[in-house]
C-alpha cells in the first residue's frame, strides 16, 4: 500500500565530529537527522471523501490529480529525539495523534517528542473522517471511517520509523526572507498578512542534502468544491519543485503558518484551478530553492523542545455560526451542545521546537496572522533567534483563533471559532509560556 522514498538506504556513520560556538554558546553534542516520505494517497476503491467543503456532502474523490504524501524528519542530539511529521492533508482532529502514538508505543516515542503538521490541503482527507469522536453521520460535516483513520495513522507511524533508521550527522541553518505580494488577508477589510518565507536546510557532514523545511502562510484553497480529485494543492507542487531543483534525493517538507485569515494570491493567465495551484506551487518552490542556495549550514547547533498544556476558554458557538459554518456543515441549534462537547476539546497544547537559529511554535488550529506575528515578535525578543515560525494546525485542529476585535466583527472565520473572543489571547499566552521552555 505504501511507496517509500528513503533519503539514505542505511544510517551512515561519519567519524569526524566538529565542535563550535553558535549564538547560544558551546554545543558539545552533534546533531543527527534522518528523513523519509510515504505515499499517503488512498486507493480509489476505498471511496475516501475530500475535506474542506461541506457542500461536497462526503462524496468520494473521483480521481487522483497528484499524490498526497506524509514526510518525517527525525532529529537527535545527546540522546534526545524529536520528529516533525508533515502531511498533505486538511487537518488532524483531536484524538487522532493518540492513535499514532499507540502504534509507536514499542518504539519509545512520547507525545511531546512528535509534532504533526498538516498542510491544510482542501483536496485531501476530510478531517472529520479521521475524528474518533465523530458519531454524527452528517454528510456535510464528514463521516467517521475507521478504515481511513487506520490508513493515515499507519502511514504516519511507518514514516517516522523509516526516518529514524536513516539518521546521519548533520549541519543546519535557516533563513527568513520576504515573499512580497504572494499572499493576502482574505477577511473583508483585513490588511495584515505575513510575508515571511522561512527555509531550513539540513545537510549531512559530507555535504549530501538530508531535508529542507519550508514555512509559508496561506490557505491551500485553489481548488473548489467541484474539484473532486486528490491533490496536495500548491504545497504539493512546491515540494516536488524544490526536490527536483535540489536533487540528490532530498526530501522537502512544508508546514503552514498562522493562515487563519491568509490566502495565496492567484497567478494571472491561468485557465483552471489546477493550473493556478501548479503555477503558484512552482513559483514558491523556485523562491524557496533560491533561498536554500544562500544558506550555509552549521555543524554546532542546539536541539530543544517543550510542550505546554493550554486550558481553553469555555466552549460557545459564535452568534454567526448558524448563518455560515453551521449552514455549511449541516448543524442546527439542537445539535450544538453535543457537537461542542464531543468534537471540541476543553484543553489543548503547544509544542515548540528550537533547531539552531530556527524556532517552530506549534499552534493547535487556524490562527489569524496578526496573532501569529505577535508570537513571532515575542519569541525573537525572548530568545534572540532570527528565524521564528508558526507551525499552524499543529497536532490537532481545535478552532479558528482571532483577535477579540476580529471575532466580534463576525464572518466565516469567527463563526468557526468555538471558545469566544478570548481564545486568541489564551492561545498566545499559552504558546508564550511554551517558548520559554526552549531557553
Amino acid at each position: 500500500m505504501f511507496s517509500i522514498n528513503l533519503r539514505f538506504p542505511l544510517a551512515i556513520t561519519i567519524a569526524v565530529l566538529m565542535s563550535a560556538l553558535n549564538f547560544a554558546g558551546a554545543v558539545t553534542e552533534h546533531l543527527l537527522a534522518g528523513s523519509a516520505s510515504v505515499d499517503l494517497t488512498p486507493p480509489l476503491e476505498m471511496k475516501v471523501a475530500l475535506g474542506g467543503y461541506g457542500e461536497r456532502m462526503s462524496k468520494p474523490a473521483l480521481g487522483i490529480h497528484d499524490a498526497v504524501r506524509a514526510k518525517a524528519l527525525v532529529l537527535e542530539q545527546g540522546g534526545r529525539r524529536f520528529v516533525l511529521v508533515t502531511a498533505d492533508i486538511l487537518a488532524f482532529p483531536p484524538g487522532f495523534k493518540t492513535l499514532v502514538m499507540d502504534r509507536l508505543s514499542a518504539d519509545g516515542w512520547s507525545s511531546d517528542q512528535i509534532m504533526l503538521l498538516p498542510s491544510h490541503s482542501h483536496t485531501s482527507f476530510d478531517m472529520m473522517t479521521l475524528h474518533p469522536g465523530n458519531s454524527f453521520e452528517i454528510p456535510q460535516l464528514g463521516i467517521y471511517r475507521k478504515d481511513v483513520t487506520d490508513h493515515v495513522a499507519d502511514a504516519l507511524a511507518r514514516v517516522i520509523r523509516v526516518a529514524g533508521s536513516n539518521r546521519v550527522a548533520a549541519a543546519t541553518a535557516s533563513v527568513t526572507t520576504s515573499a512580497e505580494g504572494k499572499n493576502r488577508n482574505r477577511r473583508h477589510g483585513g490588511v495584515i498578512h505575513d510575508e515571511g518565507l522561512t527555509v531550513t536546510r539540513l545537510d549531512g557532514l559530507a555535504g549530501q542534502p538530508v531535508a529542507v523545511l519550508v514555512n509559508w502562510t496561506g490557505h491551500p484553497t485553489f481548488m473548489e468544491p467541484e474539484d473532486m480529485m486528490f491533490s496536495g494543492d500548491w504545497p504539493g507542487h512546491m515540494q516536488r519543485t524544490l526536490e527536483a531543483l535540489i536533487g540528490r534525493g532530498v526530501i522537502a517538507l512544508f508546514y503552514n503558518g498562522a493562515e487563519g485569515d491568509q490566502s495565496p494570491v492567484p497567478p494571472a493567465d491561468c485557465h483552471s484551478n489546477w493550473e493556478r495551484a501548479e503555477r503558484y506551487g512552482r513559483e514558491m518552490g523556485i523562491l524557496a530553492w533560491q533561498t536554500w542556495n544562500k544558506i550555509q549550514p552549521r555543524h554546532a547547533v542546539d536541539l530543544k523542545f517543550h510542550t505546554e498544556t493550554i486550558t481553553l476558554p469555555e466552549r460557545v458557538a459564535h452568534p454567526d455560526f448558524m448563518k455560515t459554518g453551521g449552514a455549511e456543515y449541516g448543524l442546527n441549534e439542537g445539535m450544538m451542545e453535543g457537537f461542542l462537547s464531543r468534537l471540541v476539546p476543553e484543553k489543548s497544547h503547544s509544542t515548540s521546537l528550537r533547531l539552531g537559529n530556527l524556532v517552530i511554535l506549534g499552534v493547535p488550529g487556524e490562527m489569524a496572522a496578526e496573532l501569529g506575528l505577535e508570537l513571532k515578535s515575542r519569541c525573537r525578543e525572548l530568545t534572540g533567534l532570527p528565524c521564528v515560525t508558526i507551525g499552524g494546525l499543529a497536532d490537532e485542529w481545535v478552532s479558528y483563533m482571532l483577535p477579540a476585535g476580529e471575532y466580534r466583527k463576525g464572518g466565516y472565520e469567527a463563526s468557526v471559532s468555538f471558545y469566544g473572543e478570548t481564545l486568541g489571547t489564551t492561545v498566545v499566552e499559552g504558546v508564550t509560556r511554551g517558548m520559554r521552555g526552549l531557553k
